[in-house]
């Protein structure tokens, strides 16, 4: 079993249900475990604004699946949900992202591992911390808390203590 960390984010309608209803669908899965959840967090869009704020958690899973597989899985989590193509840096009912896989260090067309920008946001380094306090950067191999001062002034407010599932 691969321990795996993702990230899920909703600015779109009631945020907050849209981050359960991805949590449950998660928890259906077969071949997925949960392990830990985050905190909820509310969280201002980082790259574009003009938009609602996100709600943001991480989420700790053990998998089978290969980080291809799993990817197909949580896309077809965000299909299922309604989130459309074409929604990339713009508003969306849900937003899962694979942030590490183990130890790998992967780059293909579809999939970055690490997340090219999990250095570079604090709504999801904060969370991640939060139930991974110790967690390494395959590309640098530096711990991930010595890039939290970096983004210290993202605007970032926590809504729950850890989520249920």
């Amino acid at each position: 079993m691969a321990d795996v960390f993702l990230s899920l984010g909703s600015n779109l309608g009631d945020r907050e249900a849209n981050i359960r209803q991805a949590i449950e669908l998660i928890r259906k899965l077969e071949d997925i475990k949960i392990i830990a959840l985050s905190s909820l967090y509310e969280t201002e869009p980082v790259g574009v604004q003009n938009q609602s704020d996100f709600y943001n958690c991480v989420m700790k899973i053990e998998t089978d699946l290969d980080p291809h597989t799993l990817l197909d899985s949580m896309k077809s989590i965000e299909r299922a949900m309604g989130r459309g193509r074409n929604t990339h840096m713009r508003p969306r009912i849900i937003d899962i992202d694979i942030l590490l896989y183990e130890n790998l260090d992967l780059e293909s067309f579809e999939l970055r591992i690490p997340h090219s920008r999990l250095k570079a946001r604090r709504f999801v380094l904060e969370p991640l911390l939060e139930i991974a306090p110790a967690p390494i950067d395959p590309e640098t191999q530096k711990p991930l808390s010595e890039f939290i001062e970096d983004v210290s002034s993202q605007r970032m407010t926590k809504i729950l203590d850890q989520l249920e599932w």
